[in-house]
């Protein structure tokens, strides 16, 4: 092993280094994950309840310690049932960032081919009518993941896209209107779709509950999220938490074109405000 340098008896190699680094970032990916939930006071209180242990137990003061000692026999039980959503949120994250995910991994083409020629001019023309009206809309883009769980969650309709039925299913009288609209396939797989809500706590007040279930799709999976307001009637783009609002019809163009097909098209207008950033 090739040593770096030395602090008192210690040497320091590069696998040191690499571990330090290591453990820094999934450190600071765990404070990210628990910023801003119930969750990080729950691990602070843990954290303290061991160090309260390993005091006693170099104390020598053996009832606490054998207490204490039963509790954190089952330590690894408990923070799965305290943490199981923070942890499927982790997991979530990290499958969503692995390339396992990307098909031209795995040398299949043919998918995004296939994405490229999904029409944007139906989605465009509906949410320009639809904020006319002041009726809220909420159209979920699927992109490596068809968001199978989601779809299920409403009703499978499995409809070529049009600018009527999308109009249609958002109407306020609609039985179909309450809840989110899937796009998979160049079709619409599903509406009707529960979302889970994002639990970001910097999220602004004047972000409805279609914003924050935007967010929270787009915190766990690659998805793009269009979202119409229905209190301003303004138009939203959402992506990996960050939501992109009061979108013209040029910019929302623009924007699908360039979350969708990764190109780099600069709008005509000025840039939208990006409001909200995920912790």
């Amino acid at each position: 092993m090739i040593f770096l340098f030395s602090i008192g008896f210690l040497e320091i190699g590069w696998i040191e280094v690499i571990d330090i680094l290591l453990v820094t970032v999934l450190l600071y990916q765990l404070y990210k994950l628990l910023t801003g939930s119930v969750a990080l006071k729950i691990f602070l209180g843990l954290l303290s309840v061991y160090l309260l242990y390993l005091v006693v137990r170099a104390a020598g003061m053996e009832l606490l310690t054998i207490i204490l000692g039963q509790f954190m026999g089952v330590g690894v039980l408990a923070a799965i049932i305290l943490f199981q959503p923070e942890i499927r949120r982790f997991l979530l994250l990290i499958g969503k960032t692995t390339s396992l995910n990307h098909d031209r991994l795995w040398g299949f083409p043919w998918r995004r081919e296939q994405s490229e020629k999904l029409s944007l001019t139906p989605f465009i023309e509906a949410s320009k009518s639809l904020a006319g009206k002041n009726t809220g809309a909420l159209i979920v883009f699927a992109k490596s993941s068809e968001l199978k769980y989601y779809a299920e969650s409403g009703d499978l309709i499995d409809a070529v896209i049009s600018k009527r039925l999308l109009m249609s299913i958002f109407n306020k009288h609609s039985p179909l209107h309450d809840g989110a609209v899937i796009i998979s396939g160049n079709r619409i797989k599903a509406a009707r779709c529960i979302l889970p809500v994002s639990e970001n706590q910097e999220i602004p007040a004047s972000m409805g509950l279609r914003h924050r279930a935007a967010i929270g799709l787009t915190e766990i999976t690659d998805s793009i999220v269009l979202v119409v307001s229905e209190e301003t009637g303004q138009i939203a783009l959402v992506r990996n938490g960050e939501a992109y609002r009061n979108l013209s019809s040029a910019d929302l163009r623009v924007k699908l074109n360039q979350f969708l097909f990764d190109t780099d098209q600069k709008p005509a207008t000025a840039v939208s405000e990006k409001s909200v950033s995920a912790a």
